[in-house]
């Protein structure tokens, strides 16, 4: 069965299935939302509440074996440890995270990136289990209630990312990070499950009186990393991104519940940050990555430029809630049907815009949507130095020649800076623990000088714009 075991399941009221959605082109940017939407998206919360599988009629889903084992490519077969995990994986919330790709727009460089959030958090939680496992083996004590809890705090640690994760996360809301967002829907999912989340959404916040719970769940060294490393150098192809994650485990330790790597696990740690190093630059800021998703923050920047004065613009009901307003984290905390709204958004919405989008009789919108669509990219130029003004005039003389308006110039013409930094001790320590009690940072406790390099801040500045630009289609002319 796994690391931790539970008998029984709190079960939540059954509810029935809301109204449809009405499929409406536009929302007016200054409009407040409508009683019927309003209605709509708040029945389509308590629908989410209510779908859990063991709420069923007994002659249904409730019936079924939940003993699951799943075929991972990555770490072979995973265990759904417990009735109460495999209710949570089937809850809607969590089943949207099979149509969010973990890296975004990587697929246009690496064509094997197509991996999802879905299949990450069930190989941190897979990760977790074995974490557990590993500290039990040394003598530390921890229950079966606090290990079921620490998986379901990494399982439901992504919950709240939006459509192409990081790439859009201040794009299409207003500075709301999606940690808080997973935070709001697990306090969401506690209520029909009655409180079982407790402890997990207590690790996930870090307010757990034994802190290595959620070290495991987020820090320097964590279950997210291990996998998220792992998982995407297999899908990438990118070989140098491999970590020992299993040997990395079982070298876990704790010392006064704060979590550490016995000394022999130094080698091992030191390929953990070098490889991290290697995929942020080779992957996660790859520079083909960063003209497409420049490209995709442009596109929604115009449509909700569009919506602001008063254009028609298709998108789906719950895309066009945050397309059309600005949401703040106030707004989720005190309108639960934004967070219902937000939890129907995935890649799809996007993708489905950006199709339509591409012949909108706005040249600038469907022109950049054309081109993402043809993966006719941004050029990009990279410097360890910010650009001087005399290069940025002259890209923006070469794009006022080819007809781009000077108002349009910011959405084909974008500047910005990569940081990346493989350590960050003042943020939280990696913790060597030697045989004769010593605790000491990796940075100190390693002998190789890139190590200690790693923990500083890089930056990359960079320029794209729409060198090779599309003729206006036939249908614009």
């Amino acid at each position: 069965m796994g690391p931790c075991r539970r008998t029984g399941l709190p079960a939540g009221p059954a509810g029935e299935e809301s109204a449809n959605i009405r499929n409406r082109l536009t929302i007016s940017s200054n409009a407040p939302i409508s009683d019927a939407d309003r209605r709509v998206f708040r029945n389509n919360l308590a629908v989410f509440l209510v779908y859990l599988p063991g709420n069923l009629s007994p002659s249904g889903l409730s019936a079924q074996n939940k003993k699951k084992i799943l075929n991972d490519p990555v770490y072979g077969f995973i265990t759904i440890p417990n009735e109460l995990v495999f209710d949570l994986v089937e809850h809607p919330y969590f089943q949207r995270l099979r149509r969010i790709k973990q890296l975004g727009l990587s697929e246009l460089v690496y064509p094997g990136a197509l991996h999802t959030r879905f299949h990450h958090a069930l190989g941190a939680m897979h990760l977790m289990g074995q974490a557990i496992q590993t500290l039990r083996g040394k003598g530390h004590k921890i229950n079966d209630r606090e290990c079921e809890a620490a998986q379901i705090a990494i399982l439901l640690h992504d919950i709240g990312h939006g459509p192409f994760s990081h790439v859009l996360e201040y794009t299409i809301l207003e500075n709301v990070p999606h940690e808080r967002l997973s935070l709001l829907l697990m306090h969401q999912l506690n209520k029909p499950f009655r409180g079982a989340l407790d402890l997990a959404i207590q690790m996930f916040e870090g307010t757990y009186k034994r802190p290595f719970f959620h070290q495991l769940v987020s820090s320097q060294l964590d279950m997210d990393r291990m996998d998220y490393l792992n998982r995407d150098s297999f899908y990438t192809g990118v070989a140098e991104g491999t970590i020992g994650a299993d040997r990395i485990i079982k070298m876990l330790d704790l010392v006064d519940d704060q979590l550490a790597i016995e000394d022999k696990g130094i080698l091992s740690i030191e390929n953990f940050l070098s490889s991290r190093r290697i995929m942020y630059w080779q992957v996660y800021l790859h520079k083909t990555s960063l003209c497409a998703e420049s490209m995709l923050v442009q596109i929604i920047r115009r449509a909700k430029f569009l919506l602001s004065q008063g254009e028609e613009v298709f998108a789906s009901p719950a895309l066009n809630t945050f397309l059309s307003r600005s949401v703040t984290l106030t707004d989720f905390e005190q309108h639960s049907e934004y967070l219902a709204a937000f939890a129907q958004l995935d890649d799809y919405d996007i993708w489905s815009c950006i199709k339509f989008w591409s012949r909108h009789p706005d040249r600038v919108l469907s022109t950049l949507c054309r081109m993402l669509l043809e993966r006719r990219l941004f050029k990009i130029m990279l410097s360890d130095q910010p650009f001087a003004g005399e290069l940025v005039r002259e890209i923006e003389r070469q794009l006022l020649e080819k007809g781009i308006r000077e108002d349009e110039l910011s959405y084909f013409l974008v500047e910005g800076v990569a940081t990346n930094a493989g350590y960050l001790p003042s943020v939280d320590n990696i913790h060597i623990k030697f045989r004769d009690d010593r605790v000491i940072d990796i940075a100190d406790a390693s002998d190789l000088p890139n190590i200690k390099a790693l923990t500083n801040m890089v930056r990359r500045y960079y320029v794209c714009w729409a060198k090779n630009l599309l003729q206006q289609p036939v249908w614009l002319v």
